[in-house]
């Protein structure tokens, strides 16, 4: 009972080795047959994309897998030929089991960066959707000459934008640090510097578009 027991700890600590080893490793499927063979690719979203920086392997059986090795944000696509229909991938390249599906709504799961990823994706996909169909109602209006209204929903339509800038904000000052941090941080600056004809550079609130006092 002694010799088993021990087994099973050492067994268990090999287990947590393993999930514990700093790999990441990217497990994936891809639906529709046509994809078979075909291939795939994990693209660094930031520099150029080299033989040196991009990895790709061939579908098999629907299934492809990556071990990136470093930690960053990556792009996931099929070869441009055959990518139509299916939604590229952001996913993070951090330490454990990252589960992707590539289809015409992609996900990535696995990961504390990666579920909050897939969670803002959620949020933005749903945000652009409606912000969307304000615009084209907006330009409906302008069109019957509807000055009004036009301007009413364009101003609850920039409320609305500014609602998932801030989320955007929240989300990555709450990461504190990390690929997903800096790549959310990097999408609605709070701030942007405006040069005058006359040399001077002004700093420029990024929600208003209003000159910020110095």
């Amino acid at each position: 009972m002694k010799k088993m027991l021990l087994c099973l700890m050492a067994a268990a600590t090999v287990i947590c080795g393993c999930r514990n080893s700093g790999e990441c490793r990217i497990s994936g499927t891809v639906n529709g047959e046509q994809y078979e063979g075909k291939r795939i690719f994990l693209v660094p979203l930031y520099g150029p994309a080299t033989a040196e920086t991009v990895d790709s392997v061939e579908i098999k059986n629907g299934k492809f897998a990556f071990t990136p090795d470093s930690m960053q944000m990556y792009k996931i696509l099929l070869d441009y030929h055959f990518r139509f229909g299916l939604q590229p991938l952001l996913v993070v390249g951090e330490p454990g089991d990252i589960t992707v599906t590539i289809d015409s709504v992609s996900h990535a799961y696995g990961t504390p960066q990666n579920d909050s990823l897939e969670q803002w994706k959620t949020h933005k996909e749903m945000h652009d959707k409606q912000l969307l169909m304000m615009r084209k109602n907006i330009e409906n209006l302008k069109m019957a000459g509807r000055m009004e209204e036009a301007d009413s929903l364009k101003q609850y339509a920039d409320s609305f934008h500014l609602v998932h800038k801030n989320y955007t904000r929240r989300m990555a000052e709450d990461l504190k640090e990390g690929p997903l941090h800096e790549f959310l941080k990097s999408l609605y600056p709070l701030t942007y510097q405006r040069k005058y004809p006359d040399g001077r550079t002004v700093t420029m609130n990024a929600d208003t578009n209003e000159e910020i006092p110095e």
